[in-house]
């Protein structure tokens, strides 16, 4: 049946392998241009994207027959290769083999990209691991009510 209609948002997680800090600062800005450009030629919107030393963000709306796990796989392997190709750290560069994938609601788009373009302001209060533990917490709480 054709979806006429969709608000299918995600917020991804990936993490550098393991969980080092090898972005540069200066690479930052071009490999999330990079993703970017990725993202539209799979039929996706970017809203929001920040590439920390050990994990990025990005926030998109994606078409119905593209998955999260699809559109994850792709932005994996295309955006290693092309760091890879331009040497924009200076060993191997590879990202962890698993990823999040968080849904976002349409009145939270907002709120969202506010969180994810001011991580760099964000991580002088708290470190990866703690923000990472505390989307998990707040996920299965949010998706699990009866667990306590």
């Amino acid at each position: 049946m054709k979806i006429e209609y969709n608000n299918l948002y995600t917020h991804f997680i990936f993490t550098t392998l393991h969980r080092q800090p090898v972005i540069p600062e200066k690479s930052r800005e071009r490999i999330e241009k990079f993703i970017t450009g990725v993202v539209k030629n799979y039929a996706c919107k970017l809203y929001a994207i920040y590439a920390n030393p050990e994990h990025i963000h990005f926030l998109i709306s994606r078409a119905p027959n593209i998955s999260e796990e699809y559109i994850a796989n792709i932005v994996a392997d295309s955006s290693a290769k092309f760091i890879n190709k331009n040497n924009l750290i200076p060993s191997l560069f590879s990202w962890q083999e698993s990823s999040s994938a968080f849904s976002v609601s349409k009145r939270d788009v907002d709120r969202v990209c506010k969180y994810i373009l001011n991580q760099k302001e964000h991580h002088r209060k708290i470190t990866f691991k703690e923000e990472y533990d505390e989307f998990i917490e707040f996920y299965e709480k949010t998706l699990h009510p009866f667990n306590k």
